[in-house]
């Protein structure tokens, strides 16, 4: 028997929508700063000359470089303010994270409630000015390096490092208003504005190749199949549980003496989309500083011949790459899922109210039951993300589709486009419930 909150959102429909004021304003300031994200992939970096960065960019063609534009919506290819994007920012909450994890202090700060959360994130903004200074470094000698700056030197380098991190910390600004003024998570949307932005030259590029001759067009329409079917096999899968069920007291209710049962949901990728970005993003820390860093020493010592040849193995579709991604994938399914649920809190919590799972004892017995059934449905949602981001990018760099269609970048659009839905109909429950309460009071103040 359906409840009344699912009664309430399957009567959800457009003019319930035109009459939610705050949704709208919220829905209109994400969409103005999604555009003020894509505005600034346009403006580039003081000192570039256009024709030797293109010229660099074809050079680069199929490496790192095609790989960090995915993200960044094609501004490190356009040598943009915003080159880097978030990963700087996605980079340095990893570390906070780990380091929360293993040492004493910063687990006493974490546990401090809203004032630790404070300090944890300025920490966080801390180490993105310190890896995006890194990171802009090299990127500027790289520049150099390859014939894409005007007038080389200190001056340049300097220049476009504080642009660089004034870019990336107004891409993490911007990214925290959306997620407390607008819909969605802030940096998700930004990294799936990046994809998208890039779906429609993609689509081009296939159909064109078809029409050419290139791709047999028997292939294209298999792509495209392909497409469709892991998009509707990654939505069964995010939406996939496990359901404990959980049993209450007996109570006196009107029907008589009943015991009050309820579940516990537990998803099936309780970690989401964040393995595969943590994954790309650990990646491409080191890819970048060894790619530009092997362009500017490239043939001048033994060290640059080792940087080019580990750049070589390192590329994008190679065993070696697709072996440390599906790792650090399947190391951030357990260790991210590890973050969000706490089988001993969940225990001491069932605990406290009274709730148990029928045949296991409360308390510790609980909690290994959690950790047992987590452990299990982990290992699933791991697979799951491994398939679906490694299968895909062999066949893409196989086949040689363009990457924008790989695995990962359709896993990023569907969940965060999940996700960001599901809040919209949280918005407009709201509403409605706001909008029964109003009522409700009315008719009280009538029969007074």
């Amino acid at each position: 028997m359906a409840s009344a909150a699912d009664n309430m959102a399957s009567g959800l429909n457009l003019s319930k929508f035109g009459k939610a004021t705050d949704l709208k304003k919220r829905l209109w300031f994400t969409i103005g700063a999604l555009i003020v994200f894509r505005l600034l992939s346009y403006v580039p970096l003081p000192g570039v000359d256009a024709t030797g960065l293109a010229a660099l960019a074809n050079r680069s063609r199929g490496g790192v470089l095609d790989f960090f534009n995915t993200f960044s919506g094609g501004a490190l290819e356009r040598a943009s303010l915003i080159a880097l994007g978030v990963m700087p920012y996605i980079t340095a909450s990893i570390v906070v994270q780990l380091a929360t994890s293993l040492s004493p202090q910063l687990a006493a700060i974490k546990k401090e409630g809203e004032s630790g959360r404070k300090k944890l994130n300025q920490y966080t903004r801390y180490g993105t000015v310190l890896l995006t200074a890194i990171q802009g470094y090299f990127i500027a000698t790289g520049f150099e390096a390859g014939g894409a700056v005007v007038e080389p030197g200190m001056v340049f380098r300097i220049t476009a490092i504080i642009s660089l991190i004034g870019g990336t910390m107004f891409l993490m600004w911007l990214g925290e208003q959306i997620t407390s003024r607008g819909v969605g998570n802030g940096i998700s949307l930004i990294i799936m504005a990046g994809i998208v932005a890039h779906l429609p030259r993609t689509l081009i590029q296939l159909f064109e190749g078809g029409r050419s001759g290139s791709l047999n067009p028997l292939s294209v329409a298999a792509i495209i199949v392909a497409v469709v079917a892991l998009v509707l096999f990654i939505c069964f899968m995010e939406r996939a549980q496990r359901r404990i069920l959980i049993q209450y007291p007996k109570r006196q209710t009107a029907r008589g003496v009943q015991a009050e049962r309820s579940h516990l949901p537990l998803k099936l990728n309780t970690a989401g989309v964040i393995p595969p970005i943590f994954a790309s993003s650990l990646l491409l820390l080191p890819l970048t500083i060894t790619q530009f860093a092997g362009q500017r020493v490239a043939g001048e010592s033994a060290f640059g011949d080792f940087v080019i040849t580990l750049n070589q193995y390192l590329t994008h579709g190679s065993p070696v790459y697709m072996a440390l991604y599906g790792a650090g994938i399947i190391f951030f399914s357990f260790f991210y899922t590890a973050v969000v649920f706490n089988p001993e809190e969940t225990a001491d919590n069932l605990k406290r109210y009274g709730g148990f799972i029928p045949g296991i004892r409360p308390g510790k017995n609980t909690e290994a039951y959690f950790d047992y059934v987590l452990t299990r449905i982990t290992v699933i949602g791991a697979a799951y993300l491994t398939v679906i981001c490694l299968l895909p990018e062999y066949l893409v760099s196989a086949l040689s589709i363009p990457f924008y269609l790989g695995g990962t970048s359709l896993l990023i659009v569907v969940n965060v486009t999940m996700d960001t839905v599901t809040q919209i109909q949280s918005h407009l429950l709201a509403h409605q419930y706001g909008d029964l309460i109003k009522k409700a009071k009315l008719k009280g103040g009538r029969l007074r």
